[in-house]
Protein backbone atom coordinates (compact mmCIF):
# COMPACT_ATOMS: atom_id res chain seq x y z
CA UNK A 1 0.00 0.00 0.00
CA UNK A 2 1.43 3.39 -0.86
CA UNK A 3 0.12 5.75 1.35
CA UNK A 4 2.21 8.74 2.92
CA UNK A 5 0.97 10.62 6.13
CA UNK A 6 2.71 13.96 6.98
CA UNK A 7 2.09 17.65 8.49
CA UNK A 8 3.25 20.45 6.93
CA UNK A 9 2.78 24.45 5.53
CA UNK A 10 1.64 25.84 2.52
CA UNK A 11 4.43 27.22 0.36
CA UNK A 12 1.61 29.45 -1.64
CA UNK A 13 -2.32 29.38 -1.86
CA UNK A 14 -3.44 26.77 -3.57
CA UNK A 15 -4.54 27.00 -7.44
CA UNK A 16 -7.35 25.32 -9.16
CA UNK A 17 -7.28 24.23 -12.82
CA UNK A 18 -9.67 21.93 -14.85
CA UNK A 19 -8.72 18.96 -16.86
CA UNK A 20 -9.59 18.20 -20.29
CA UNK A 21 -12.25 16.61 -19.50
CA UNK A 22 -13.56 19.12 -17.09
CA UNK A 23 -12.77 17.92 -13.99
CA UNK A 24 -11.25 20.51 -11.20
CA UNK A 25 -7.73 20.16 -9.83
CA UNK A 26 -6.65 21.88 -6.81
CA UNK A 27 -2.76 21.84 -6.72
CA UNK A 28 -0.67 23.07 -3.60
CA UNK A 29 3.21 22.69 -2.50
CA UNK A 30 3.45 21.85 1.08
CA UNK A 31 7.46 22.31 2.97
CA UNK A 32 7.48 19.23 5.45
CA UNK A 33 10.29 20.04 8.01
CA UNK A 34 12.33 17.27 9.34
CA UNK A 35 15.43 17.00 11.84
CA UNK A 36 16.80 19.61 13.62
CA UNK A 37 19.97 22.57 14.41
CA UNK A 38 22.14 21.77 11.75
CA UNK A 39 20.81 18.98 10.31
CA UNK A 40 16.71 20.66 9.83
CA UNK A 41 16.12 19.86 6.25
CA UNK A 42 12.77 21.12 4.01
CA UNK A 43 10.87 18.54 1.68
CA UNK A 44 8.91 20.19 -0.71
CA UNK A 45 6.06 18.26 -1.46
CA UNK A 46 3.43 19.29 -4.65
CA UNK A 47 -0.01 17.70 -4.01
CA UNK A 48 -3.81 17.51 -5.48
CA UNK A 49 -6.87 16.95 -4.98
CA UNK A 50 -9.34 16.14 -7.52
CA UNK A 51 -12.97 16.74 -7.67
CA UNK A 52 -15.40 18.77 -5.34
CA UNK A 53 -13.24 17.92 -2.29
CA UNK A 54 -10.96 20.32 -3.54
CA UNK A 55 -13.40 23.06 -4.22
CA UNK A 56 -14.70 22.89 -1.10
CA UNK A 57 -10.98 23.24 0.73
CA UNK A 58 -9.45 25.91 -2.04
CA UNK A 59 -10.70 28.83 0.26
CA UNK A 60 -8.98 27.48 3.36
CA UNK A 61 -5.69 26.68 1.08
CA UNK A 62 -3.54 29.69 2.01
CA UNK A 63 0.18 30.41 2.03
CA UNK A 64 1.48 28.96 5.39
CA UNK A 65 -1.95 27.26 6.34
CA UNK A 66 -0.29 24.23 8.25
CA UNK A 67 -2.00 21.30 7.05
CA UNK A 68 -2.35 17.25 7.81
CA UNK A 69 -2.02 15.27 4.46
CA UNK A 70 -2.50 11.26 3.84
CA UNK A 71 -2.63 10.12 0.27
CA UNK A 72 -0.75 8.27 -2.37
CA UNK A 73 2.83 9.12 -3.03
CA UNK A 74 5.13 9.23 -6.59
CA UNK A 75 8.47 10.09 -7.36
CA UNK A 76 8.87 11.95 -10.41
CA UNK A 77 12.11 12.80 -12.56
CA UNK A 78 12.17 15.82 -14.83
CA UNK A 79 14.84 17.92 -16.66
CA UNK A 80 15.07 21.86 -15.56
CA UNK A 81 14.96 24.14 -18.91
CA UNK A 82 19.16 24.28 -18.06
CA UNK A 83 19.37 20.75 -18.49
CA UNK A 84 19.66 19.52 -14.77
CA UNK A 85 18.00 16.38 -13.92
CA UNK A 86 15.66 16.60 -10.69
CA UNK A 87 13.37 14.34 -8.39
CA UNK A 88 9.83 15.75 -7.63
CA UNK A 89 7.59 14.09 -4.63
CA UNK A 90 4.06 14.56 -5.86
CA UNK A 91 1.13 13.73 -3.61
CA UNK A 92 -2.58 12.80 -4.65
CA UNK A 93 -4.10 13.53 -1.78
CA UNK A 94 -6.90 11.29 -0.36
CA UNK A 95 -7.61 13.16 3.12
CA UNK A 96 -6.71 16.83 3.63
CA UNK A 97 -7.12 18.20 7.69
CA UNK A 98 -6.24 22.08 8.38
CA UNK A 99 -4.26 22.33 11.52
CA UNK A 100 -4.44 26.08 11.64
CA UNK A 101 -1.48 28.20 11.30
CA UNK A 102 -0.88 31.36 9.29
CA UNK A 103 -4.00 33.30 8.05
CA UNK A 104 -3.11 35.98 5.34
CA UNK A 105 -6.33 38.12 5.80
CA UNK A 106 -8.16 39.04 9.07
CA UNK A 107 -11.04 37.44 7.87
CA UNK A 108 -9.49 33.86 7.27
CA UNK A 109 -8.14 33.48 11.05
CA UNK A 110 -10.26 30.95 12.71
CA UNK A 111 -11.03 31.63 16.69
CA UNK A 112 -10.18 28.22 18.00
CA UNK A 113 -12.92 27.26 20.73
CA UNK A 114 -11.47 26.30 24.64
CA UNK A 115 -11.11 22.77 25.29
CA UNK A 116 -11.95 23.97 28.67
CA UNK A 117 -15.50 24.89 27.83
CA UNK A 118 -18.89 23.91 29.74
CA UNK A 119 -20.77 20.93 29.02
CA UNK A 120 -22.83 20.95 25.60
CA UNK A 121 -20.06 23.32 23.81
CA UNK A 122 -20.70 21.24 20.67
CA UNK A 123 -24.02 22.71 20.74
CA UNK A 124 -22.11 26.23 20.22
CA UNK A 125 -20.97 25.75 16.78
CA UNK A 126 -22.93 26.73 14.04
CA UNK A 127 -23.66 24.86 10.54
CA UNK A 128 -21.54 27.75 8.77
CA UNK A 129 -18.22 27.21 11.17
CA UNK A 130 -17.72 23.94 9.41
CA UNK A 131 -16.29 23.32 6.26
CA UNK A 132 -17.71 20.03 5.45
CA UNK A 133 -20.85 19.77 6.16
Amino acid sequence: MNIWNFTGNLGNAAEQRLTAGGDSVVSFSVAVKSGYGDKAQTTWVNCAMFGKRGEAVLKYLTKGQLVGISGEATLRKYTRKDGVEGVSLDVRVNDLTLLGGKADKPEQAVEHKSAQTTKGAFDDFESDDIPFN
